[in-house]
């Protein structure tokens, strides 16, 4: 039996976009790809998150912000950074083939600005309908994206 691809998804605060990419990573891709997800920081995990990923029948109610210090003991075969400021200070993971940053934007910051200019709650959380969309069109082309063997171990 092949051996599942450790990955990580990490963010700003672990409450939104790493917390649904995780979500749809579990949901879509149990069977091949073993999952975490973690911040730079802790923010908690975002309510509207989880209400717009139930809708797509997914449950991250359960999830929890995790620093990405906590998971310093895991070898992961790749780290995925889906803002620009983990990006900028993601640390460094030995062992992990391959460290790569695939944006999103950040449905809290849009349906603020949104809220700001007056928009209705049904467009403040059309931002994360449209994120939530965004990462499970990208976690669909997991894992062959990442041109990881998975059979291959950390030394490869």
């Amino acid at each position: 039996m092949e051996r599942k691809l450790k990955l990580l998804f990490l963010c700003t605060g672990n409450s939104c976009r790493s917390q649904m990419a995780e979500g749809w990573t579990r949901a879509l891709k149990g069977d091949l790809i073993e999952v975490c997800s973690a911040g730079i920081e802790t923010h908690g995990l975002n309510r509207t998150a989880v209400e717009v990923m139930a809708e797509a029948g997914v449950d991250i109610s359960g999830h929890t912000s995790k620093h990405v210090d906590d998971l310093k003991s895991i070898t992961f075969d790749a780290v995925i950074t889906v803002c620009d400021q983990a990006r900028e200070t993601c640390p460094f993971f030995p062992g992990a083939k391959k460290v790569l940053h695939v944006g999103f934007s950040d449905p809290p910051a849009l349906a603020r600005e949104l809220a700001a200019e007056g928009a209705d709650e049904k467009a403040q959380r059309d931002c994360y309908r449209r994120v939530r969309d965004e990462i499970r069109a990208f976690v669909e082309t997991l894992p062959e994206s990442l041109h990881i063997d998975p059979s291959c171990h950390t030394s490869c």
